[in-house]
């Protein structure tokens, strides 16, 4: 987004839900799913940038006429071959398509800098590290809301007790 020049005040469309897509929800973000075309058909031509986490191959010509002219799609997601755009729509509207990837060390800190100072964060559950298996169950089951972070002093009780 900086490397595109999203400002304060752009709206700003987020494809997906896990960690970007979640922390945009509970800063206010309004939710649409896909399949509700009249939901979509409001937004029409009206965002400034759009942010597609989805970590598979999508399609995101549902999503496209959501931006205004001039504006740009990023992909952050998926890394794999996508499905193919609808190049008239994007030639009409002089829309561009971008990826990225994680940046130097210090845009990340950059990142995490303006995230401490705003108090923006992910919603997370500690766990100790003899509960590891218990959670990667809850994730193939696709039971858990947060993410899992391991406290890490539960590991030197770990090997303590070895």
């Amino acid at each position: 987004m900086k490397h595109r020049g999203v400002k304060a005040g752009d709206k700003v469309g987020i494809i997906g839900f896990g960690g970007l897509g979640d922390m945009a929800a509970a800063l206010g973000a309004k939710g649409v799913v896909e399949s509700d075309a009249d939901a979509l058909a409001a937004l029409k031509s009206s965002l400034d940038f759009m942010l597609s986490t989805i970590p598979q191959k999508h399609d995101i010509n549902p999503f496209l006429p959501l931006l205004k002219r001039d504006q740009t799609f990023c992909i952050v997601g998926a890394l794999e071959p996508m499905a193919p755009k609808n190049n008239m729509h994007v030639a009409a509207h002089r829309s561009s398509g971008v990826g990225s990837l994680i940046d130097n060390l210090a845009d990340t800190q950059g990142v995490l800098d303006f995230s401490a100072e705003h108090g923006i964060g992910h919603d997370v559950q500690v766990i100790p590290i003899q509960q590891i298996n218990d959670a990667y169950k809850h994730v193939e089951k696709a039971e858990m809301r947060f993410r899992h972070v391991i406290d890490l002093a539960s590991l030197k009780h770990e090997m303590a007790a070895a």
